[in-house]
């Protein structure tokens, strides 16, 4: 079973089998997402990512619309990415922290498996960081967590879906482009992505309104909208990054 998206190589099923003497060792080194200019975001995390990134809504009517937070303004930029590797933002998304690992499924959703990108540069026989799988095959300590964490993470998701079909059944979505603009005069331009109209927002019913409130959708949408205000910030990250 393979899986492959953004950062992720080959993402290989972890099995006792094949990854009995297997260790994985993580800490503050984030290259894998250099090239990445944006990522998912589920809709628990917009609180504390608003405070660092601009979130979007990234996908098309023929695909699922999700939550994402913008990196870069051009591709496979990553502002956030210092030079030896480390994350220049407080807060650091979960699709990132989750890497090597991803859930897998082959029947929609029904089922998941766990597996683990192993062309990442953490990943060794040598001891090195957390091992897998204990010397009698059991599941490490860690491998425990990692599951916990992703079967978090999947909930999480299915959390969001739901927010982001409700946004889309009240047609409030609508396409949005981001300029950016550095004080050389140099200009960049972001498109693709949607962003909920204050327009339709303010057109909807008391009834429609209300229901948003209950379920604190109505908080998430203003924290999302709020965040936008970070595409102008990003100009100065983006002038960081060229030479005088």
């Amino acid at each position: 079973m393979t899986s492959q998206i953004l950062f992720y190589g080959e993402a290989t099923a972890v099995s006792q089998e094949r990854h009995q003497k297997w260790a994985v060792e993580t800490g503050t080194d984030f290259a894998f997402a250099r090239r990445t200019n944006s990522v998912p975001l589920m809709a628990v995390e917009f609180p504390s990512a608003a405070q660092e990134y601009a979130i979007v809504f990234a996908g098309t009517a023929e695909t699922m619309i999700l939550p994402a937070a913008i990196l870069g303004i051009e591709d496979k930029q990553n502002l956030y990415i210092t030079a030896d590797g480390g994350w220049k933002g407080s807060y650091i998304p979960a699709f990132v922290r989750r890497y090597p690992f991803i859930f897998a499924t082959n029947d929609e959703g029904k089922t998941f498996t766990l597996c683990i990108d192993e062309g990442f540069a953490g990943c060794n026989q040598d001891d090195r960081g957390q091992r897998l799988f204990l010397d009698d095959g059991e599941r490490s300590d860690y491998l425990q967590g990692v599951l916990k964490f992703l079967q978090d993470y999947q909930i999480q998701h299915q959390r969001t879906q739901a927010f982001t079909q409700r946004l889309r059944e009240l047609d409030l979505l609508e396409p949005m482009q981001a300029n950016v603009a550095l004080t050389s005069g140099e200009k960049f331009s972001l498109a693709g992505f949607h962003v909920v109209s204050r327009e339709k927002l303010k057109k909807l019913s008391g009834e429609q309104a209300a229901e948003l409130l209950r379920s604190d959708e109505l908080e998430l949408i203003y924290t999302h909208l709020q965040s936008l205000r970070k595409f102008s910030a990003m100009a100065d990250r983006l002038t960081g990054t060229r030479a005088p």
